[in-house]
């Protein structure tokens, strides 16, 4: 997703950044072909960047932004450059990193779709005071770039609730395997299934492959969702049951 993004607005910035310290072979080639340049880490890209972009798995997020906080102290206030959170976290994460950062400086956004090479597969929805500004960046990319028009978390709880189908619910499929199973009446279930036109046998293969290696980090994902639930006053069994389920098809996963 990083390296799409990046590509999505060379066309607006010319030169995109990223912080290649700690990286793998996999993701530097990755941002190779997407024609981004490499910086030693992060601190040498906000000290040369207008927009930091925070693309990483839901539980860094906060952890990350801080890091940018920290290399910040080197620029004058009125040079800073504006933050988009592109994580999947809750608006409790939102809070903690507005706060690390300063409302004002910062973007919510939440991508919902594929890493975008071409039109109509994604869109990046925005909410902040500078929402429209980096929406503008994004005008003739791959990503259709939307403003919400609520505050800081809107776009982060809008995430949270698509992800509530695309990934909370298929993970029913393997609860429901795994406890027939346990309960030695699988066969007796995909009988019953079968009757009803469901296959649950190619239900967890599409599962398997679509969560593929990224289950641990659907997990941290289900997390955060579930936070979001909960400070809505809305149940958030749904998402906490996915992320348990998450960690135990990344765990059972070979190396």
């Amino acid at each position: 997703m990083g390296a799409a993004i990046g590509a999505a607005l060379k066309g607006r910035a010319g030169e995109v950044l990223w912080a290649a310290a700690g990286r793998s072979y996999a993701t530097s080639k990755r941002a190779e072909l997407a024609d981004l340049v490499a910086v030693p880490d992060l601190a040498a890209l906000v000290r040369r960047s207008d927009l930091v972009i925070s693309i990483c798995p839901p539980h860094a997020a906060a952890d990350v932004a801080e890091q940018v906080a920290a290399a910040l102290k080197t620029r004058e206030a009125d040079e800073r450059p504006l933050y988009l959170d592109a994580n999947a976290g809750s608006t409790a994460t939102m809070r903690s990193i507005a706060g690390t950062l300063g409302a004002e400086r910062v973007v919510d956004g939440a991508v919902i779709g594929p890493p975008a090479w071409e039109h109509g597969q994604s869109v990046l929805w925005l909410a902040g005071p500078h929402a429209a500004a980096v929406a503008a960046l994004f005008e003739g990319s791959p990503f259709d770039a939307r403003v919400l028009g609520g505050p800081l978390g809107s776009a982060s709880a809008l995430k949270a609730c698509f992800a509530l189908q695309s990934k909370a619910l298929p993970t029913a499929w393997l609860l429901l395997a795994e406890a027939a199973e346990k309960a030695g009446v699988a066969p007796e279930l995909r009988s019953e299934l079968a009757r009803a036109g469901v296959d649950l046998d190619q239900r967890l293969t599409a599962l398997s492959g679509k969560a593929g290696t990224t289950a641990w980090r659907w997990a941290g994902e289900m997390d955060e969702a579930a936070d979001i639930m909960a400070e809505l006053g809305m149940p958030d069994g749904f998402s906490r049951a996915a992320a348990e389920l998450y960690r135990r098809m990344s765990e059972q996963r070979p190396d």
